[in-house]
């Protein structure tokens, strides 16, 4: 199926509706409890399929809409009680969800939907629908006696063209308890000008029934804000019942709040911001343009709150950038149910600081290895149900995911209470594969980080999951990536804790400039450590290692940059040159420079995108003489020196 071009923007918007609508279903799916339904849930899963019925019919997407008819008519049963909630209902609706992703992204990629799968899974579902279905009983807050509701329902003009059909809400009254419908013709035109297409008719609705007035409320959901709607009790409610909002004022909220993808508090702050800009450069103009030693204050007054404004401008537009890291949680209740199913597991997954927020670029490139780490800790942590009884712990495991701001810094932590990493089968599994020497002896932090090698597994079977040594070793490349460290704790019989320290935007780094000959680079803040003056005599070469400083008790490798970037002969002369010590991992090196500039915050160009990859440099930027200065990747040079120099990076206490 081919998607005009002059349609790709709107169907764009369908596609994340639906995307968001998705989203939502299987959210609420993964939170019904069996039994008796939810009604507020399964009201909510309703509506999301609905929408994306109505929305696929109207855009000529019959498959979609075909499909989620099928969906729709379970979720019917259950929320109108006549349906439990099932294992069976909850798994099908589930693959139900996947379904309609593939069928979506198919759409969107202009190929023609699989229909073999969403063929399976229309089966399975007419299959439940021709079972007996068993009411489950009524719940405590169904009020007991009936009330007569007056209702007034005048439908938009373009309610049929939405998909909608004022009869099937009738009809959704009619389930509710007794209905008498009074239909108005006024609205309707002469009969040459009546439009087959729209809705001219209203009603006036008389509905006895002993359910909550939001079950009413639930049956006009689906009309636009251009409908009007009244539902009133014949009687007075009690207080308490009449503090409740209008369904109308509700349904626009959440419309509002779901179009807008970056906060108006946001957009308004920036454009607060643009406009006291504007007034500065104003200001600065009229300086320009009357120019005396007289009016040099004002102009100096000028230029610092220029100063102050593009700095505040540049915080507010990077919040623009900024997601709540809730986005990328949302997908894990789904892939722990799956997973601790195959496995018979159970495992309780909890969240917290959901609404942290870090950069999107950071947040997608996050994604893969927290998804490692989750499956890592539910087949190598948490144990099975038998396993843990027989340790003493509840039969239920758990697997907590938390993100929090710490200095500056994006930490989020995965934390399990399983059995913990066994060290000991970590190391003999590394020296059997020639990682660790025989004799060699390690602490427990090395043998912990022995996971993060590549080919390195304790899986004693290979499965879908894992058991090929792959996996963790990605975790660490991709958070190396993105400028960020990983840190393991472990406590066998008791869990482990994964913790991953990343900065809080790839786009802005604060940096520490270094002149090395007559260019200037640029150290991020974060990765120096301390910087000493130099010294000869503290210099020791290590014969086949290169040379090592002396910085208190302990040696650490140092290389000078000049020599490492080519820069040219420099004189022998370190006692001028400054050491600047730089951490990556837990791991120290020293980096002699000639002199140290000034610190500042650089917005980071990409150097492969705009000229090539280069070994060492993260980027490049521009300073505000115009020269262009290169950001030094501190985790790339040091592997590349270590491997150059065959230096061993970890520093020895000294005698």
């Amino acid at each position: 199926m081919s998607i005009d071009n002059d349609m790709r923007e709107i169907h764009g918007i369908f596609f994340e509706e639906c995307s968001e609508g998705l989203d939502v279903m299987e959210s609420g799916l993964l939170g019904l409890d069996l039994g008796a339904a939810n009604l507020d849930v399964v009201n909510d899963i309703f509506r999301a399929a609905h929408s994306i019925k109505g929305g696929a019919a109207t855009f000529g997407f019959l498959d979609v809409s075909e499909f989620t008819h099928s969906v729709e008519t379970l979720l019917d049963q259950v929320r109108a009680g006549e349906r439990r909630v099932t294992e069976d209902a909850v798994e099908v609706l589930l693959q139900s969800v996947d379904c309609l992703r593939g069928m979506l992204d198919a759409l969107q990629n202009d190929a023609e939907p699989e229909s073999a799968a969403a063929q399976g899974i229309q089966a399975r579902i007419e299959k439940i629908l021709e079972a007996k279905t068993e009411a489950p009983p009524a719940t405590a807050n169904t009020p007991a006696a009936a009330i007569r509701w007056l209702i007034e329902f005048a439908p938009g003009r373009e309610i049929l063209k939405d998909g909608n059909d004022p009869a099937l809400i009738l009809r959704e009254l009619e389930r509710l308890g007794s209905l008498d419908v009074q239909c108005h013709l006024d609205p309707l035109p002469a009969i040459d000008e009546i439009d087959p297409e729209k809705c001219w008719l209203r009603w006036s609705l008389q509905l006895e029934t002993d359910q909550p007035r939001n079950a009413i409320e639930e049956a006009f959901a689906w009309v636009g804000e251009d409908s009007s709607l009244e539902i009133k009790p014949q009687e007075e409610p009690k207080p308490e019942a009449a503090k409740k909002e209008p369904r109308t004022a509700s349904i626009a909220a959440a419309r509002d709040s779901g179009s807008i993808r970056v906060s108006t508090e946001k957009v308004d702050t920036l454009l607060n911001l643009v406009g006291e800009l504007v007034i500065t450069q104003s200001m600065l103009r009229r300086c320009g343009e009357t120019y005396s030693p007289e009016n040099v204050t004002d102009l100096r007054d000028g230029l610092m709150e220029l100063e102050r404004y593009t700095r505040e401008l540049q915080e507010s537009a990077m919040q623009i950038r900024m997601l709540p890291i809730n986005v990328s949680f949302s997908r894990f209740p789904r892939l722990v149910r799956d997973l601790s199913a195959s496995m018979g597991k159970k495992v309780d997954l909890s969240f917290s600081g959901e609404n942290t927020e870090l950069d999107k670029n950071v947040l997608e490139k996050l994604s893969d290895p927290l998804v490692h780490l989750v499956r890592n800790s539910l087949d190598h942590g948490i144990e099975t149900p038998d396993e843990r009884l027989a340790a003493g712990k509840p039969e239920a495991g758990v697997l907590r995911l938390s993100a929090s701001h710490e200095n500056g810094n994006i930490v989020i932590r995965v934390e399990d209470d399983g059995a913990g990493i066994n060290r000991a089968r970590i190391l003999a599994k590394a020296r059997e594969r020639g990682l660790v020497e025989e004799n060699e002896v390690l602490s427990d932090d090395q043998i912990n980080n022995l996971i993060f090698h590549a080919g390195l597994s304790t899986a004693e079977q290979v499965s879908d999951v894992s058991g090929r040594g792959v996996g963790m070793d990605v975790v660490r490349n991709n958070i190396k990536d993105l400028s960020g460290r990983l840190e393991v704790q472990s406590e066998p019989g008791k869990g482990s804790v994964i913790t991953i320290c990343l900065p809080l935007t790839l786009a802005i780094l604060d940096g520490q400039l270094a002149r090395i000959g007559n260019d200037v680079y640029i150290f991020a803040l974060q990765s120096i450590v301390e910087t000493v003056q130099a010294s000869r005599e503290e210099v020791n070469s290590v014969l086949g290692t290169g040379k090592t400083y002396r910085v208190r008790d302990q040696y650490i490798p140092v290389v000078r940059l000049r020599d490492a970037f080519n820069l040219g002969e420099a004189p022998d002369d370190l006692d001028s040159e400054l050491l600047v010590i730089v951490e990556s991992d837990g791991e120290l090196m020293g980096l002699f420079v000639d002199d140290l500039l000034e610190q500042q915050q650089v917005v980071i160009k990409s150097l492969e995108e705009n000229y090539r990859k280069v070994d060492g440099l993260a980027g490049a930027t521009i300073l505000g003489d115009g020269r262009v200065a290169l950001i030094v990747d501190v985790p790339s040079l040091m592997q590349q020196l270590c491997n150059t120099n065959a230096i061993k990076l970890a520093g020895s206490t000294a005698a």
